[in-house]
């Protein structure tokens, strides 16, 4: 699989404040990467630092293998890192034009990218007229011109209302499924579940968990009990390998698991044993009780 993007045991300190630390990441080709954390983590400092803007204190980074210098490399990125800027007087067309003759592309470009981002029908409204999720999708156009092979994006819901979030998530899906590798920063548990196929846990310039989003909560998952007898079902229970531990809330038996335990093995297994169950759900961790979970860790 082609590589991307490789970063290695970068670091970043403003004066005292050790923004990141020894942070490494591996980016392939075709891929969704979201770096999560809290404000303040070092998911900003750290795309600034492969976009050439900020510099390193230490470490390495390579675009696409190390075959060409930096300044080259950006050539085929795209990114957004700060808020849209365009001229509010100028319409959305003739802002991506302006653009398009900066960097070069055609303007054959700019019908595409406006209809992709579905602002074709306002390409001749004048940007101070946009809304702000208008805003950042017209900046979404703006970075994908030149046919990017990677898109990076910071914070690209942030501010904006749920109509406009689903409409960027929607957006970066479609892109990612053309095959445009992505690498998103977010604060977002739910934007990175649903976005993006893997992670990168960053707490305090720290790695917490990096891997993909399905590893992270991957877990054998718990099942919430209930019967007439609870205390023949945890006797019952206890006495089953697969069973790790057991906690009563809200009058439901909640089951931990050491390993994979089906539903209809459990129910068997306890109905053979003469208990017959009112209440049985299988259920995972989601991202965010992995998430608080690592963090109150460290």
């Amino acid at each position: 699989m082609e590589t991307i993007l490789t970063i290695e045991k970068l670091n970043k300190r403003f004066g005292p404040v050790h923004a990141v630390k020894n942070v490494s990441l591996e980016i392939n080709k075709g891929n969704v990467y979201g770096i999560l954390g809290p404000n303040g983590s070092g998911k900003s400092t750290t795309l600034g630092i492969v976009l050439n803007v900020v510099n390193k204190t230490s470490g390495e980074y390579r675009w696409f293998g190390g075959a060409m210098e930096t300044h080259e490399a950006l050539k085929k990125v795209g990114a957004i890192i700060e808020r849209p800027n365009f001229y509010p007087y100028m319409t959305a067309q003739e802002n991506l034009e302006l653009v398009c003759k900066i960097k070069g592309t055609p303007y054959s470009k700019v019908t595409e990218k406006l209809e992709l981002v579905g602002l074709i029908d306002r390409k001749d409204s004048k940007f101070r007229t946009f809304s702000l999720g208008m805003k950042q999708r017209l900046a979404i156009a703006s970075a994908l011109l030149n046919d990017p092979e990677i898109l990076i994006l910071d914070e690209p819901t942030n501010g904006l209302d749920p109509q406009g979030i689903r409409q960027i998530r929607d957006i970066i899906k479609h892109i990612a499924s053309q095959g445009t590798t992505i690498l998103l920063a977010s604060h977002l548990l739910d934007e990175v579940e649903k976005v993006c196929s893997h992670v990168l846990v960053l707490r305090k310039g720290q790695i917490l968990y990096s891997g993909k989003v399905d590893g992270m909560i991957a877990n054998e998952g718990f099942f919430e009990l209930q019967a007439d007898n609870l205390e023949e079902l945890k006797a019952a229970l206890i006495a089953h390998s697969a069973i790790e531990k057991m906690v009563l809330e809200e009058g439901k038996l909640v089951v931990y698991l050491k390993h994979a335990f089906e539903a209809k093995d459990l129910n068997k297994y306890l109905f053979e044993k003469g208990i017959y169950l009112t209440h049985l759900v299988k259920r995972k961790h989601s991202l965010e009780e992995q998430f608080l979970e690592l963090t109150s860790k460290n």
